[in-house]
C-alpha cells in the first residue's frame, strides 16, 4: 500500500512533538519501518518518484515516422486522421483505425516540439472612453415566446471595454437598421459618445471588395460622421479582437437564462414588454461597474446631435404582379398600386409602404435573400378573373394560407377538372377574403369530413350570416310638467 504525502506530514508533526516513532506512525496510519524511512529521508513520497524515461509498450508508427513528419513538416495543418487514413492506403493491412489516438498524440508532441510558431495573442489595456463595441448574439436558445409564439431573435449588444458598460437591443437579423437602432440606443442611454465605434465585418456594416477585403458601407459611415465617431473594425475571421463583447456575449445571456428561471415564465406580451425586460437588467447589471464607468463617462463627449430615424427609405415601382423587390426579397402589395412608384420604409423587422405620403399598409420583414411574401388578399381578385394564371403562379405556395386549404384545393384537383378545380379554389379564396378566413377553414373542414367537395356554393352556405335583426326601441312620451313648474320657480325669485 503506497505511502501519501499527507501521511507522511502527520508523521513528522508527530515527532516534533514528542519524538516517539512508534507512536507517531501509528497516528499516521502506516508500519513504523515505513514511518522510520521517511524520517531518515526527510522527503515527501512525491519528491522521491522519478520521471519515466521508458515507453510501455512500443510505438506502432515508429517505422513510418520519418515519412508522416517529412509531410508535416511540408504541410503543418494535416490533421492525424487524415495521415493514418492515407498511411492505411499506402501500407495496407499495417495500420488499423483505432490507432488514431495514438497518432494523434504523436503529432501534437512533434507540432510542441519541432512544429511551426504558434499565434499568439495578447491582452491590451483598454483606454477609459475610447470605444464602444457592438455585436449581434443569437438568442434563440434562451426559449422566449411572445404571447405563446417561439420568438426567433438576436440582440445587439453593445460594450465599453474599459467598464463593461453594456446595452442590448432586440433585433430580429443583423442588418444596419438593427445596428443603428443599437447603436443609438446605447449612445441615448449612456448620453455620452466615444471616440471610437468597433464591429466585426458584418455585411451591416462593411462589404467586400474585389480585393477580397473589407470596407465600411455608406450607410454605415453616414451613421458614424452623425456622431461624429471613428469607426473601425476587426480583422477578417478575427473575433478575439472583439473579445470584450465576445466574452460578454455569453456572460449576459447565462444572466438571462437565471432570471427567467427566477421570472417563471419565458412569455411576453409583446417584443417591446420583453425589450424593456432586458433593459431594466442591464441597469442592474451595470450598477456594479459604476465607479469605472463614472471614469469613462468623463473622458467621453456629451450627445450633442438629435436621434436618426430607425429605419431607412427606399423608392419601388410596382410590378406587374403587383409585386415590390426590396432588399432582395419580394412582398405583395394591394393591386391598385400596380405601376405605381411607392416609397418603402425599412426597419429592423417590418416593411411600411407609403403612396402619396399616406401609409397604405405594414408587413413583417423578410430575413435572408431570394425569399418572398405574398398575401392572397392583395391578388385574388384579379387571379379569379385569371384563372389560368394559378396553375403555373411562380409564388403559388403562398395562396395556401393554411393545411385545410391546401386539402380542399387537392380534394377539387382529384375531382373536377384541372381548371374548373383552379376556380372553385379561387373563388373560395376570394371568399375568405371578403368575410373572415378562419370562417371559411372551419367551412372547408366540415365539408372535407362530410366527405363533400369543398365548392364555393357550398362554403359560402356555411358561412353565410343572417342580417342582424333590427331591434324594436320603445321611447316613451317625456312629461314636460317639471321643467314649467322649474320655469316657473326661477321666474318668481327674479320678480321678488
Amino acid at each position: 500500500m503506497s505511502v501519501t504525502n499527507q501521511q507522511v506530514r502527520k508523521v513528522m508533526d508527530e515527532l516534533e512533538k514528542h519524538g516517539k516513532i512508534g507512536l507517531a506512525a501509528m497516528r499516521a496510519g502506516m508500519d513504523r519501518a515505513t514511518a522510520r524511512k521517511y524520517r531518515n529521508l526527510d522527503k515527501l513520497p512525491s519528491e522521491l518518484k522519478t520521471p519515466r524515461t521508458w515507453r510501455t509498450r512500443a510505438d506502432p508508427f515508429e517505422a513510418d515516422w520519418p515519412y508522416l513528419r517529412a509531410m508535416l513538416e511540408n504541410a503543418p495543418e494535416l490533421e492525424a486522421a487524415i495521415l493514418l487514413d492515407h498511411l492505411m492506403e499506402v501500407r495496407p493491412g499495417c495500420y488499423q483505425e483505432g490507432q488514431v489516438r495514438t497518432l494523434q498524440r504523436r503529432v501534437k508532441r512533434w507540432r510542441a516540439e519541432e512544429g511551426p510558431p504558434k499565434t499568439l495573442f495578447f491582452p491590451q489595456e483598454h483606454r477609459p472612453g475610447e470605444a464602444m463595441q457592438t455585436d449581434f448574439t443569437c438568442a434563440n436558445a434562451l426559449g422566449v415566446t411572445i404571447c405563446g409564439v417561439p420568438f426567433e431573435h438576436k440582440l445587439c449588444h453593445a460594450v465599453l471595454p474599459y467598464s463593461n458598460w453594456e446595452w442590448v437591443t432586440v433585433c430580429r437579423s443583423e442588418s444596419m437598421a438593427a445596428l443603428r437602432r443599437g447603436i443609438q440606443a446605447a449612445i441615448f442611454e449612456l448620453g455620452r459618445i466615444p471616440d471610437f465605434h468597433q464591429t466585426d465585418n458584418s455585411t451591416a456594416a462593411t462589404h467586400r471588395l474585389d480585393t477580397g477585403k473589407r470596407d465600411f458601407n455608406n450607410e454605415y459611415l453616414d451613421l458614424m460622421a452623425h456622431f461624429a465617431m471613428k469607426p473601425r473594425t476587426t480583422g477578417i475571421g478575427e473575433k478575439e479582437q472583439n473579445g470584450d463583447v465576445e466574452s460578454l456575449n455569453g456572460a449576459f445571456k447565462r444572466r438571462l437564462a437565471q432570471y427567467l428561471l427566477l421570472r417563471g415564465s419565458t412569455d411576453f406580451d409583446s417584443v417591446a414588454v420583453y425589450e424593456a425586460w432586458l433593459q431594466n437588467l442591464a441597469r442592474k447589471f451595470n450598477r456594479t461597474r459604476a465607479k469605472r464607468l463614472e471614469k469613462e463617462l468623463s473622458m467621453m463627449r456629451r450627445v450633442n446631435v438629435a436621434r436618426l430615424a430607425e429605419f431607412s427609405e427606399v423608392d419601388v415601382r410596382v410590378a406587374q404582379g403587383s409585386t415590390i423587390r426590396v432588399k432582395s426579397n419580394v412582398y405583395s402589395v394591394p393591386s391598385r398600386l400596380r405601376g405605381e412608384k411607392v416609397r418603402v420604409r425599412v426597419y429592423d423587422d417590418r416593411l411600411e409602404v407609403y403612396y402619396a405620403q399616406k401609409h397604405q399598409f405594414t408587413v413583417e420583414r423578410l430575413r435572408g435573400r431570394g425569399r418572398h411574401r405574398i398575401n392572397y388578399r392583395h391578388l385574388i381578385h384579379s387571379f379569379v378573373e385569371k384563372p389560368g394564371a394559378f396553375d403555373r403562379y411562380r409564388y403559388r405556395e403562398d395562396l395556401f394560407p393554411s393545411l385545410t386549404f391546401r386539402l380542399a384545393f387537392d380534394a377539387l384537383d382529384e375531382t373536377l377538372p384541372r381548371r374548373q378545380a383552379d376556380l372553385e379554389y379561387l373563388r373560395c379564396l376570394r371568399l375568405a377574403a371578403e368575410t373572415m378566413e378562419s370562417e371559411v377553414e372551419v367551412a372547408l373542414a366540415l365539408l372535407l369530413e362530410s366527405g363533400a367537395l369543398p365548392i364555393e356554393r357550398r362554403v359560402r352556405e356555411l358561412v353565410k350570416r343572417d342580417p342582424p335583426a333590427v331591434p324594436e326601441v320603445v321611447i316613451d312620451p317625456v312629461d314636460l310638467t317639471g321643467y314649467d313648474a322649474l320655469l316657473n320657480r326661477l321666474t318668481l325669485k327674479r320678480v321678488s
